[in-house]
């Protein structure tokens, strides 16, 4: 059970330190004096959504710290489990700082922690009833979740619901590949057109190079030829051609060359230069011999690289590209191909997870039916005792052919609050008052044998006065017998009926708004109630009033009223 709550800078609370003991504790006050404020702070130990407008004005940061006592096993085993059990056993302590940057801290026993470890170990915590679950039993998409909390079905959906999502999700598939067969025939045709395409090109990567080398022999043929020719007469004319007189220099130099060592020297370089001219003749002679042109070959050659060109202008800017690209084709095609075969597949394991979720949610409509007739006999006992003796309930269970998250079902709470009246939907019939009763037998059937340690009522009180009135302070007062059980009130019956009694109430100094919240007892919580039975003017009279509505409630408890 909660046993501290500590808050500091959150909203119109700069700092509160409120001790909780077992029973119930009834919270009073003004409209507008920050009773919200504390339930939004507990929620914020829970790890739920918080804003960072809740950090009071002025202040960086703001900080709501909790203890916890007396721990449900669950909640021990738990804690163990992310090894945040701490050094009391039987003890939890929750911190979570709120920045006005909107950043959050959290811890477990000092340990730091994420939201959504929080939010793992709230169920165990804390029940908050509000509002706003009143609004949920007014819709019947809801009313399935009531049923299955009783059902105690969370192991079964724990198996169907992914099945669920992934029925959903090769739904999807093979939709997408029946929707998309014309265009998947298309994209195969013109693969298959592309890949044919290149395939019969036959490309070999650096081709194109080459047969770009020999285009620029062709192109330059008839040039060279002449050159060639040109360097060779030169060279080899009989007459006056260089080897002739080189050769007529070299045997003139070499009859003088033995006169002295520098003749000899000039007879050895012209007979050096006489070879090299005559290898350079024979070269350009071997290069005349090897130039073979051919109109047929250079006209392949030209058909050729127009060929590459194409293919290189379609797809790709080199011959490697254009390969890549086939390769791609490959590849695709093989996924396209083979669609008929994975739709067939998945068509096949369809089936076979669809009989497997159906199962399942056969088995949740038998939990569920049969879980139905005991919800609505606990609930109409509860409500016997909260002034709806003659009310007639019906938990109604109609089982569908057409899976949804929660199976094959659809839940109803149909209700005839008035003898010979028929049964039509709650949200139909109930008025504020009877809703909230309907709402708090069900939270006292539902959480009875949850683990958590603390429920909190937040203003269930909407639409009830007078015996109905205390007929529920009389229902939370037995709630609290089994659970701590907190409860935000206007009603002087209910808080008449609390074992503690905490007032909050809001003042202002200076400029700055301050809330406080202390326990009251004896003449306070005489002139508190005696407030809530007349308002601003408290009179001898509401005060007898408040007096006697004490009376009554200690009666009450003891058994003797």
């Amino acid at each position: 059970m909660l046993s501290l709550l500590h808050i500091e800078n959150i909203a119109v609370i700069e700092q509160a330190d409120i001790e909780f003991s077992d029973g119930l504790t009834v919270l009073s006050g003004e409209t507008g004096a920050g009773k919200s404020i504390i339930i939004d702070s507990m929620g914020a130990i829970l790890g739920r959504r918080t804003s960072r407008d809740l950090v009071r004005a002025g202040a960086s940061k703001g900080f709501v710290s909790a203890i916890f006592n007396d721990l449900p096993q669950e909640l021990t085993e738990k804690l163990q489990e992310y090894g945040l059990d701490g050094e009391e056993p039987d003890s939890v302590h929750i911190q979570r700082q709120l920045s006005a940057d909107g950043k959050t801290v959290c811890r477990v026993n000092m340990k730091p922690v994420s939201v959504s470890v929080l939010r793992e170990l709230s169920p165990y915590l804390i029940n908050i009833h509000g509002q706003h679950d009143g609004q949920k039993l007014m819709d019947d998409d809801y009313h399935i979740e009531f049923l299955d909390s009783f059902a105690e079905v969370g192991s079964i959906l724990a198996e169907y619901q992914p099945l669920y999502h992934k029925l959903l999700a090769m739904k999807r598939q093979i939709n997408e590949l029946e929707r998309s067969e014309h265009d998947r025939l298309e994209r195969i045709d013109l693969l298959s057109f592309h890949l044919e395409e290149i395939e019969e090109a036959d490309l070999t990567d650096g081709e194109e190079e080459t047969l770009t080398e020999r285009k620029h022999f062709f192109d330059n043929a008839g040039r060279l030829a002449r050159a060639l020719a040109e360097a060779r007469d030169a060279l080899d004319d009989e007459d006056s051609g260089v080897c002739t007189l080189m050769e007529q220099a070299s045997n003139t130099l070499l009859d003088v060359g033995d006169v002295s060592d520098g003749l000899k020297n000039i007879a050895d370089k012209a007979e050096e230069l006489k070879y090299l001219v005559c290898d350079l003749r024979d070269a350009i002679a071997e290069e005349q011999g090897r130039i073979e042109f051919s109109p047929s070959e250079q006209e392949l050659v030209e058909s050729r690289l127009d060929e590459i060109y194409r293919l290189e202008q379609k797809y790709g800017a080199t011959i490697g590209e254009v390969l890549a690209y086939a390769a791609s084709c490959r590849a695709e095609l093989e996924t396209l191909q083979s669609a008929d075969e994975r739709r067939d597949a998945l068509r096949v394991e369809y089936r076979q997870l669809l009989s497997q979720a159906k199962e399942l949610a056969q088995e949740l409509s038998r939990c569920r039916k049969d879980a139905a007739a005991r919800l609505e006999e606990r609930i109409v006992a509860e409500l016997s005792e909260l002034d709806m003796a003659k009310v007639r309930l019906a938990v109604q269970v109609e089982t569908g052919t057409k899976l949804t998250i929660r199976g094959l079902d659809t839940v109803s709470f149909l209700i005839s609050v008035n003898p010979g009246e028929d049964l039509k939907p709650l949200s139909k019939v109930a008025s504020g008052g009877e809703l909230s009763r309907v709402m708090l037998a069900m939270k006292n059937v539902l959480t009875a044998r949850e683990p958590v340690g603390t429920l909190i009522f937040d203003e269930i009180d909407t639409g009830v006065s007078g015996r109905a009135a205390q007929k529920i302070a009389k229902k939370l007062k037995q709630i609290g017998a089994q659970k701590q059980t907190l409860c935000v009130t206007h009603l002087p019956q209910i808080a008449a009926m609390g074992d503690h009694h905490l007032l909050i109430s809001k003042s202002v100094e200076g400029e700055r708004t301050y809330t406080s919240v202390v326990p009251i007892a004896d003449g306070q919580r005489v002139d508190e109630i005696a407030r809530m039975l007349a308002g601003e003017e408290i009179t001898e009279n509401t005060r007898t009033n408040a007096q006697e509505l004490l009376a009554h409630a200690e009666a009450l408890k003891k058994g003797t009223a």
